[in-house]
């Protein structure tokens, strides 16, 4: 029964991967469910920041697990998920925030480039997916998986990046696709679409002249996001209170499709 606040959104004795918890929204996702109460496994590339936030997050009295590894490459992905369930449990809440944007218009954009974007964006994504739902049906278990979106996934960027915006877009349909595939085993599968929030992946083209002030008047709350206010749709997503939630896309974004 989901009759008080623990209950809706408590996520005690969960087992948590969060990808790209190395900086931004990525860092923020994590102490989202460490405050929540899950024990989670830190993956990225870069081991001495995750270091640095597995011994933050033990200030609420939650497990940690920093995992250096590539989300591009196969055996890296298996050994996240096996470290993970050797150093913390079986998985139960895995977030897909890892990503990149190289930026890029149409008419110059290079194979390499947009195939690298969507490695990241689309295709890790699903392969680790893939590896979670295959031990959560074996073991006939629930579980919850979050795949961070962008604003841009349901329109076009006006900073000529057609392979992020391309790869957004597919990782939502992808995050449908899944959830209607998968809804029978109890996996529920959604997505955040974060507005713009200052963080490290976007840090210098905000310096330009003129971005901040065009996001902020394209979004009807006036502001860019603060980095802290994705928390609580990761705590939603990941808890019970969101048992009947699948293949949704929950916007973050200032009211910025509002419009």
């Amino acid at each position: 029964m989901l009759d008080s606040i623990d209950a809706l959104f408590s996520l005690r004795t969960k087992i948590a991967l969060v990808t790209g918890a190395s900086s931004g929204l990525g860092v923020e996702c994590a102490t989202a469910l460490a405050i929540a109460g899950a024990d989670v496994a830190l993956v990225a590339r870069r081991r001495e920041r995750l270091e640095a936030l597995a011994d933050d997050l033990k200030k609420f009295n939650v497990r940690t697990l920093p995992i250096a590894a590539d989300i591009t490459i196969d055996a890296d992905l298996d050994r996240a998920v096996s470290e993970t369930v050797a150093g913390l449990g079986e998985i139960d809440i895995l977030v897909n925030d890892a990503g990149i944007a190289m930026g890029g218009s149409a008419d110059v954009i290079s194979r390499q480039r947009w195939e690298k974007e969507f490695a990241v964006n689309v295709t890790a994504p699903m392969m680790l997916a893939q590896r979670f739902a295959r031990r959560l049906v074996a073991r006939k278990a629930p579980g919850r998986i979050i795949n961070m979106s962008s604003m841009y996934a349901s329109g076009a960027s006006p900073y000529r990046m057609v392979a992020y915006a391309a790869s957004k877009a597919a990782l939502e349909n992808l995050t449908r696709e899944l959830a209607v595939e998968w809804a029978h085993y109890g996996i529920n599968v959604n997505a955040i679409a974060p507005g713009m929030f200052p963080t490290e992946l976007n840090e210098a083209g905000l310096r330009k002249p003129g971005i901040r002030e065009r996001n902020e008047i394209f979004t009807p709350m006036g502001r860019l996001g603060v980095p802290s206010e994705i928390r609580g749709a990761v705590i939603y997503l990941a808890g019970p209170a969101s048992s009947y939630v699948t293949g949704s896309v929950l916007r973050v974004d200032g009211g910025y499709h509002a419009w």
